[in-house]
């Protein structure tokens, strides 16, 4: 089985609030995701750690795990261990990892990125302006390289350095949120909650 990690844990440091609970059409940017998620039939958690009681009220009535992570503040590796370790317990097969932050995700790229690792068993990667990013999607064997990783750096070294990865083009996944500039130049209904 597949299942999907997405990573909701940080504090969004050079936003100045917590880009998973923006709000673009009365939905949070982490109730976006997990739902997508949840429509490509995945089974999915989600990783907290700050505002992490908010985080999970945005995620009500979704159908999804919540895992804490403890140790938020030491960068977004921290995050990708939490999940990984939930992988390993649950015996799953691959691990999906997504973020929060990428508004203009949908279920059906998730589909693909699942497709072509069920053709080719290998590391799955989502391509976009020139480079390998998440989502991505990282089969078991993985998981010690991924359970390793220290600090704020996510899984972007083991995508650029595997011999076996496979990409998936999504050029919308270059719009990530890291300022409120640009999260209002792309999305004028954006909001805090």
């Amino acid at each position: 089985m597949i299942a999907a990690a997405l990573l909701a844990a940080g504090a969004s440091r050079r936003l100045g609030t917590p880009k998973q609970l923006l709000q673009v059409n009365g939905r949070s940017f982490v109730r976006h995701a997990a739902e997508c998620a949840r429509d490509a039939e995945l089974r999915v958690a989600v990783v907290v750690g700050h505002a992490a009681s908010a985080v999970v009220d945005s995620l009500g009535g979704l159908e999804v795990e919540t895992l804490e992570n403890p140790r938020w503040n030491e960068g977004i590796a921290s995050s990708v261990r939490v999940a990984v370790s939930w992988a390993e317990s649950s015996k799953f097969e691959a691990l999906l990892i997504l973020v929060s932050d990428q508004p203009y995700l949908q279920a059906t790229h998730l589909e693909r990125l699942c497709a072509c690792y069920r053709e080719r068993e290998c590391l799955v990667a989502s391509a976009y302006a020139g480079t390998l990013g998440v989502p991505a999607l990282f089969p078991a064997r993985y998981y010690a390289c991924l359970a390793s990783l220290q600090g704020d750096r996510g899984a972007a070294s083991l995508l650029r350095n595997a011999s076996d990865v496979a990409s998936v083009e999504w050029p919308l996944g270059v719009f990530d949120v890291d300022t409120k500039a640009l999260a209002a130049a792309f999305w004028p209904g954006v909001a805090t909650v």
